[in-house]
């Protein structure tokens, strides 16, 4: 799976980055799933190699304007283009209402259909959002001044690597067949022979997982949802100087999240949702916020607007 982050400042966008925005595209689809959609996102598509006719799925994290105000334009402009065939939406409870009103009050009409999914019951009770033979989605409450939730997503495990040495040695003959081996189903053969699945792959290669994690300040659940994550993306609005602040306003430090992090056991931390404060040649700058976690947990990544990485269990970056 690969995510591109489309907004990564917080409260409002600098001439640098954007609010916040994240877009992930699961493994084997031509789909992609949004996480948050604040103001501008739809430009923010355009700039990149992004398709709004290939989204599928939105993520609302909570219902500060940041997080949601590109959202009515958005869907209004993939409903122009008529190219969807519907959306799910997820998200906490007033979402349905926010975009309903907008829609009536601009007489906005959608040629497709929206699904809303509330979030909260699913948060609360650590039950699984989403699932299909592939992924499975999870969310979790934080700790803001509005009720915030995070989210996880699951690649489930592949099969193993085909032996195609080992089918080419019984004689089996390319085609179809292979697939249903490699998929670990019992054929039976044109001749009579009958074959497992199992006798020609390797074990099972466990699947990536992402964690996205904004906003909130230091909380235990965060730890949680984001155990043993391949790449967790969490929010890192202030510094360690601004810790205080942080707490007031319900948002993370970069310590914070490095924190999160490594008690999460997590193999990647990039920082997101920066305060525009931190912009270079004031007297803190992203980098020291970068500097910040890495003394706490050495693999993080500082995001940046358009910045791409693949998920992977060693999360190299694009």
């Amino acid at each position: 799976m690969q995510v591109t982050f489309l907004g990564t400042s917080s409260g409002v966008p600098t001439l640098n980055r954007n609010v916040s925005a994240m877009v992930l595209k699961p493994p084997q689809r031509s789909e992609l799933w949004l996480f948050d959609c604040g103001e501008g996102t739809q430009h923010q598509f355009i700039k990149s190699n992004l398709k709004l006719s290939q989204i599928k799925k939105i993520f609302i994290t909570h219902m500060h304007g940041d997080h949601i105000y590109g959202l009515p334009g958005l869907l209004a402009s993939i409903g122009l283009a008529g190219s969807s065939l519907g959306i799910e939406i997820y998200g906490p409870t007033p979402l349905k209402n926010f975009i309903d009103s907008c829609l009536y009050n601009s007489s906005s009409r959608l040629a497709y259909p929206l699904k809303f999914h509330q979030v909260e019951n699913a948060a609360i009770s650590q039950e699984i959002l989403f699932e299909d033979s592939d992924l499975e989605v999870k969310t979790a409450p934080l700790k803001h001044r509005i009720p915030s939730f995070a989210y996880r997503v699951n690649q489930k495990n592949r099969p193993g690597r085909f032996n195609l040495e080992k089918a080419k040695s019984k004689n089996i003959a390319p085609g179809p067949v292979y697939a249903a081996l490699q998929r670990g189903e019992e054929v039976r053969l044109d001749d009579g022979r009958i074959f497992s699945g199992k006798e020609f792959c390797g074990p099972p290669r466990p699947g990536v997982s992402m964690v996205y994690c904004t906003d909130t300040v230091y909380t235990e659940s965060a730890v949680e949802i984001s155990r043993e994550a391949d790449l967790l993306i969490h929010e890192s609005t202030y510094s360690y100087k601004e810790t205080d602040m942080a707490f007031q306003r319900g948002h993370s430090t970069a310590t914070m999240a490095a924190q999160i992090a490594a008690k999460a056991n997590v193999n990647k931390l990039i920082l997101t949702h920066l305060s525009p404060r931190y912009t270079p040649g004031n007297e803190t700058s992203p980098n020291d916020l970068l500097n910040e976690a890495k003394a706490i947990f050495p693999n993080t990544q500082l995001a940046k607007d358009f910045l791409q990485i693949d998920v992977k269990k060693t999360c190299n970056s694009s």
